[in-house]
């Protein structure tokens, strides 16, 4: 079948203000510079960046940030004219601070928002049956109508033998608590080919089954599970391997991503094999959508039929390359910048 597109991302967009001070405490912040962001949007430019066609189906306001968004898109060659505009929503904006190496504080302008108001309808407007891959992430189905517009999107990508990827993609403060968004993602995962997340997202993603957890808040649910997860002994951790294994054997993926920092990558597949694929070592800056360059770089190679290793490598480098930069989707490297810098640390 000919296809349209490479990859269709879905999801949440926004207009990102990255904090010009490098090191400065919030408070001290004196001024901004505005990129382009949310999760499947940065994954969108930086497959296309890559070569990939890419489709992006979000939703913005009625309002300058939304034409702020959709300009770039349009600019950097990505079909936006499936993306709606929502009347009496707002296009969503984030504040970030930059404080190397480990302290990223961010606050989110997402009441209202425009993208969560997605529909069935968006997406039978989409070319989600002409389009390779669906991306999709656990955001998404925070709310409805998004929840309900992700399924279908998902069920109509599988329906048509297209793969689907989901991006765990946690954010705290959209979910009361971690058992919700846990049941969120079990929802999808018979409708997934991959799944990519980091060590915190996976741990999430299999909320502890006690009362206490009911009452947690989302935040402390997830530094308690990833505290547990990577204090075991052996290799990856065995409450990180367990919680893989119960997401694996819970839906139809072949293989679960996860991305571990500067530690490595670790390709887990459903038959039980396990791929690791080593990071480049680079001076960080900012880390903020380095997950999502990786997923842009992963997604390069699993379309062109790499094998597991190589493809995360692609990853791997894509986010090497962005953490040395000020922001995340402006900032996302070429085909040629990323095989060069492979080629120049020793190659796949």
């Amino acid at each position: 079948m000919e296809y349209s597109y490479d990859v269709l991302a879905m999801g949440r967009s926004s207009i990102d203000l990255y904090a010009n001070e490098i090191g400065a405490p919030f408070t001290e912040i004196k001024s901004f510079s505005a990129y382009v962001g949310g999760s499947p949007t940065n994954i969108c430019v930086g497959a296309r960046r890559l070569g990939l066609r890419t489709a992006l189906l979000t939703a913005v306001g009625e309002d300058l940030v939304g034409d702020f968004v959709l300009n770039f898109l349009q600019r950097e060659d990505i079909a936006v004219e499936f993306s709606p505009r929502k009347a009496g929503r707002r296009t969503s904006a984030f504040m970030l601070a930059i404080q190397p190496p480990d302290k990223f504080p961010i606050v989110p302008y997402r009441d209202n928002c425009a993208d969560l108001e997605l529909t069935i309808d968006d997406v039978r407007a989409a070319p989600v049956a002409a389009s390779r891959a669906l991306l999709v992430t656990g955001s998404g189905l925070s709310r409805q109508p998004s929840r309900e517009a992700t399924l279908y999107a998902a069920t109509t990508a599988r329906a048509g033998g297209n793969r689907v990827v989901l991006d765990l993609d946690v954010r705290a403060e959209l979910w009361p608590d971690m058992r919700t968004y846990a049941a969120g993602i079990r929802s999808i995962l018979p409708l997934t080919d991959v799944i990519i997340g980091t060590v915190e997202e996976v741990a999430a993603a299999v909320t502890p089954h006690d009362g206490e957890a009911r009452e947690r808040s989302a935040g402390a649910a997830i530094e308690s599970a990833v505290a547990t997860s990577v204090e075991s002994p052996d290799a990856f951790g065995s409450a990180l391997k367990d919680s893989v294994h119960e997401l694996l054997a819970a839906g139809s993926a072949e293989a679960l991503i996860v991305k571990r920092g500067a530690q490595s990558t670790v390709v887990f597949l459903k038959g039980g094999e396990t791929i690791e694929a080593a990071t480049f070592s680079v001076e960080v800056l900012n880390v903020l959508g380095a997950g999502d360059a990786f997923a842009g770089g992963f997604l390069y190679g699993y379309l062109k039929g790499w094998d597991w290793h190589r493809s995360a490598r692609m990853g791997n480098a894509c986010g090497a390359i962005v953490v040395t930069r000020h922001g995340c989707a402006n900032f996302m490297p070429d085909e040629q910048e990323v095989l060069s810098f492979i080629q120049e640390r020793g190659g796949f």
